[in-house]
């Protein structure tokens, strides 16, 4: 049996699994997963380990809201390309490393914990270190739907700047490996909650450079999202660029903020 397997393909009363996935979200409901955290610390952290393994472990620790994982995830996203298991799991749609868009799910996923485990502080760095990377790295359309409120308003510096290295990226004509513009409207369209006015402004910023028919229904998630003159505007002006798909989304958002 290999160390994933003691670790992981067990559930807590010791019984195989064949579903790693239920280890771990049956965990928050289960103290007996902190007796496997050290082992899980010394798998993620062994490179002669397989990368699969050490990122699932690092996948747990993270999910857990521990502090490992969430250092973990940190490192990776200071310099992707060297984490031991980056480009082990690839997007089929784009054919590119499609880490990062997990280790995002679990860290949202952390928030069952983060309060018991008193690790709050460190879940905003492991969220504010992949918003770093919007403009780099592929989240599978999921960055924007993953943080909190609470975590948008601490983040706000690094989703601009984000965006704003993207837009650079879009305008410069730089040869893009995935929808660039795309995920960084849905990481406009996570701010609408907070700041509608800043919200349409920054998804202007890469509808200015980039309209393709994806990236402007994706951008109608900021009428259902959030109101106000500015709102309308922007809702009125998806409708003159946008086709019967994104003026039909349209007015639905409006019909319901009536």
């Amino acid at each position: 049996m290999t160390k994933i397997d003691e670790l992981l393909g067990r559930d807590f009363d010791g019984e195989p699994t064949p579903d790693l996935d239920d280890v771990i979200d049956t965990a928050y409901d289960d103290p007996r997963h902190s007796e496997r955290v050290p082992g899980l610390i010394e798998l993620m952290n062994d490179p002669g380990e397989p990368e699969k393994d050490r990122f699932l472990a690092c996948l747990a620790l993270t999910s857990w809201a521990e502090p490992a994982g969430y250092k973990a995830v940190i490192a990776a996203a200071a310099d992707p390309q060297s984490t031991p298991w980056y480009d082990f799991s690839i997007d089929r749609k784009f054919s590119v490393d499609s880490t990062f868009s997990q280790l995002a799910v679990a860290v949202d996923s952390s928030r069952f914990l983060v309060e018991e485990k008193g690790t709050a502080a460190l879940r905003t760095q492991a969220f504010r270190a992949l918003v770093q990377l919007a403009d780099t790295q592929y989240f599978e359309d999921r960055l924007g739907e993953l943080i909190d409120d609470t975590t948008i308003r601490a983040t706000l510096g690094e989703i601009k700047e984000a965006i704003g290295r993207g837009v650079h990226a879009l305008t410069a004509g730089e040869k893009q490996r995935f929808d660039l513009a795309t995920q960084l409207v849905d990481l406009a369209c996570a701010v609408a909650p907070v700041d509608g006015p800043l919200s349409v402004d920054l998804a202007m910023s890469v509808l200015r450079v980039s309209t393709s028919p994806r990236t402007l229904e994706h951008a109608v998630t900021i009428v259902y999202r959030a109101e106000g003159p500015q709102i309308r505007e922007f809702g009125e002006y998806l409708t003159t660029v946008g086709d019967e798909r994104v003026r039909t989304r349209v007015r639905k958002a409006f019909e319901g903020s009536q």
